[in-house]
């Protein structure tokens, strides 16, 4: 038995590194990387308009406390710790007569819920949820409009418990402390809500546990992250290199963000539907002793392309050869 082997059948005895593995298996099966894109794509482009919805909100719930919206504003901005500081003077709400206000916020509020949508798309993806039980665009934007009070509800959470973090510098190291565990028990709940409104299939709050609580501890560790790449990356640079520094890194924040979000949905289905081990060679080669994790991979993939509900998808696998057979198949 050659080393390959021994490590396949090693993996497929011990859980603590056969799971990792059929979750990053399954993460390449459903182009995880692409979804983390397109999530990266219009997480971009929909920053700046959910940022002047948000802002313009508050002129209208908060017309005599300038200082409550701007502290509300820099706790939403500080969630994108690479541009924060440099939106915070321009998060200026949209002003002008009442029809262009409206036609402005509608736009506005379309264009984010292209990131929602995105999210969806990639739930539905990595659960194989058939596309005739997937909602039609419309639906998909109502419930996109969901996202969006999370994210409103995460900002008003996210801003209490930063005064907390603050007021514990005089108050003591355990308030801080206890402020960190309550943002991400706050952050862990709303990626609950979020994974399980946003998936098209009925899910349990412990279906989605595991994945919610990796991404509410992923998201403050990349914020730290993008914290220091500002303070140590842009310092003193020219304002040219600056500005694409930026650009470039809150991309790279973004898809980062996207890959865990990907790969937390990942870690529920694997746990859930037990798609684990996975043959150690399935991915590059043909004639592999396949786990009934891999045909229960595969025969998902194939449902999920079910376009109608009349349509009916049969999976079948051929019966796998053994070594002898091979043998006398090359002989011949």
């Amino acid at each position: 038995m050659g080393m390959v082997s021994r490590l396949d059948v090693y993996q497929r005895r011990h859980r603590w590194l056969g799971l990792p593995i059929a979750v990053l298996y399954k993460f390449v099966d459903d182009l995880g990387g692409y979804l983390a894109s397109l999530i990266t794509y219009y997480g971009f482009l929909s920053l700046f308009p959910l940022l002047l919805v948000f802002s313009t909100v508050l002129g209208f719930l908060l017309p005599g406390n300038p200082q409550l919206q701007q502290q509300l504003i820099d706790s939403a901005l500080s969630q994108f710790p690479i541009i924060g500081d440099q939106l915070t003077s321009s998060a200026q709400p949209l002003r002008g007569s009442g029809s262009g206000l409206v036609i402005g916020i509608l736009v506005a509020v379309y264009g984010g819920l292209g990131l929602a949508v995105a999210i969806q798309n990639a739930l539905n993806q990595v659960w194989a949820v058939p596309v005739s039980r997937r909602p039609d665009p419309i639906r998909a934007r109502l419930r996109s409009l969901l996202l969006l009070v999370l994210f409103g509800i995460g900002v008003l959470l996210t801003t209490v418990l930063s005064a907390l973090a603050t007021a514990g510098q005089e108050l003591g190291p355990w308030v801080r402390l206890g402020a960190i565990a309550l943002s991400v028990v706050g952050n862990c709940a709303l990626f609950v809500l979020a994974f399980r409104t946003l998936t098209a299939s009925p899910l349990s709050i412990r279906d989605v546990l595991p994945g919610a609580v990796m991404a509410a501890i992923a998201w403050p560790v990349l914020q730290s992250v993008g914290t220091i790449y500002v303070d140590y990356q842009l310092r003193g640079s020219s304002q040219v290199y600056g500005l694409f520094g930026i650009v470039l890194g809150l991309l790279a924040w973004i898809y980062v963000e996207a890959l865990v979000i990907v790969l937390a949905a990942e870690v529920n289905v694997v746990l859930v539907r037990r798609l684990w081990p996975r043959a150690l060679l399935a991915p590059v080669k043909e004639d592999v002793d396949l786990t009934h994790a891999d045909r229960r991979s595969y025969e998902s993939y194939a449902n999920a392309q079910q376009y109608r509900e009349a349509e009916t998808i049969t999976v079948d696998f051929e019966p796998q050869r053994t070594k002898l057979e091979d043998d006398e198949t090359r002989s011949s």
